[in-house]
């Protein structure tokens, strides 16, 4: 028997092609290729931080409320939580130092999950006023790298 619709199940056919030509690859990525890629976003996030862009810092956080941020004293939970504990720095007249990221290490975990270590350094002049490692827990999404989790510790001073 012929089909009834067959506009309709090649709708059906052209509309699961598109959503399997989106779905993240199945391979690993190789560190060097996904460490150039998370560097340069990082690099973004940093002009962003320099220029005062709030909203353009926050876009490499998973906008979720299970995003975290573990810091010096307690672990943040949420995009917005996070966004909240940072605006203070970027709010007129705010003092915020430069930022640079350095030492980048990148471990694909998966096709879609990342670990990354690196190091901040905030400057002031030519005077580094606060630095330290941090580690981050990353997804691959349909709109990019998201961090999952932030751990960053600042050095001792």
């Amino acid at each position: 028997m012929p089909n009834p619709h067959p506009a309709r199940f090649l709708l059906v056919l052209a509309l699961a092609g598109t959503a399997c030509s989106r779905a993240p690859s199945t391979q690993t990525p190789s560190p060097a290729a996904l460490g150039a890629e998370l560097e340069a976003q990082f690099q973004r996030s940093a002009v962003a931080w320099n220029s005062g862009d709030l909203a353009g810092f926050m876009e490499d956080y998973a906008r979720d409320s299970l995003t975290s941020f573990m810091g010096a004293r307690a672990p943040v939970y949420g995009w917005e939580t996070i966004r909240d504990r940072y605006a203070p720095s970027f709010q007129p007249g705010a003092r915020r130092d430069s930022l640079r990221f350095e030492r980048f290490a990148v471990r694909p975990l998966s096709p879609t999950l990342a670990l990354v270590t690196a190091r901040f350094n905030l400057y002031r002049g030519d005077s580094v006023t606060a630095s330290g490692p941090f580690t981050l827990v990353m997804e691959r999404r349909p709109d990019g790298w998201k961090i999952l989790h932030d751990h960053t510790s600042p050095d001792p001073r």
